[in-house]
């Protein structure tokens, strides 16, 4: 008997402000679709029409957004991302990369708001119905290199970017506790280095978890 895949690859890129992850999810998906791999790009918040509207009121509202309310806008975003595109792309086998997921929800929220971190992650857990990737992508920076790098592409930091430095130092810990926490999961990577030498790095871990998820005769 020959090899059959049993289900598609969760892939997902985790960092604070500016630390590359969309770079790095283009480069991905080239390499993945050179080898004429399904590959399903997403993002939250905005991967759905919904996400795209939740997406404007989360980042730019200029109306007062509570602690809580912002992290079950993030939950219920999610929970429509998974259900209509992320999981029906990995039942039919495909690679999905996303920018953004639960560990953001855990990082910004739980730690950076301060509304406890197991409660973000169940709250997420529940949203999704416990769906958790097969690698996440950890992009470390520091967060003032990171905001120095969003305000010179854009020229301006959004609510969440804007946060003072003592928010963000919290956000970037909590990551890298995270990752402590589940080596098997994570991928950390110094967001410093030439976008293509990090490349290399998320190339080899994903192949791996390909050679994993193929089960055989």
């Amino acid at each position: 008997m020959g090899t059959v895949t049993t289900r598609g690859l969760f892939i997902t890129f985790e960092g604070g402000d500016g630390a590359g992850k969309s770079t790095q999810v283009a480069l991905l998906t080239e390499y993945l679709r050179g080898r004429e791999l399904e590959v399903l790009h997403t993002r939250e918040p905005g991967g759905t029409d919904l996400g795209l509207a939740l997406r404007e009121v989360l980042l730019h509202s200029e109306n007062e957004i509570v602690p809580r309310a912002e992290a079950l806008i993030y939950a219920a975003d999610r929970a429509n991302n998974i259900a209509t595109r992320v999981r029906p792309a990995l039942e039919r086998g495909a690679i999905v990369l996303q920018d953004r997921y639960l560990d953001s929800s855990v990082a910004y929220q739980g730690s950076g708001r301060d509304l406890g971190a197991e409660e973000i992650r169940d709250l997420s857990l529940w949203a999704t119905e416990g769906l958790l990737p097969d690698v996440s992508v950890l992009l470390d920076i520091d967060p003032v290199s990171g905001r120095e790098r969003v305000a010179a592409q854009r020229g301006g930091l959004d609510r969440l970017e804007a946060e003072s430095r003592d928010f963000h130092e919290r956000v970037r810990a909590k990551f890298l506790e995270l990752a402590a926490a589940e080596p098997s999961r994570f991928l950390v990577v110094d967001a410093s280095l030439a976008p293509e030498a990090i490349a290399e790095l998320v190339q080899a871990r994903v192949d791996a978890a390909l050679a994993a998820r193929e089960v055989g005769a």
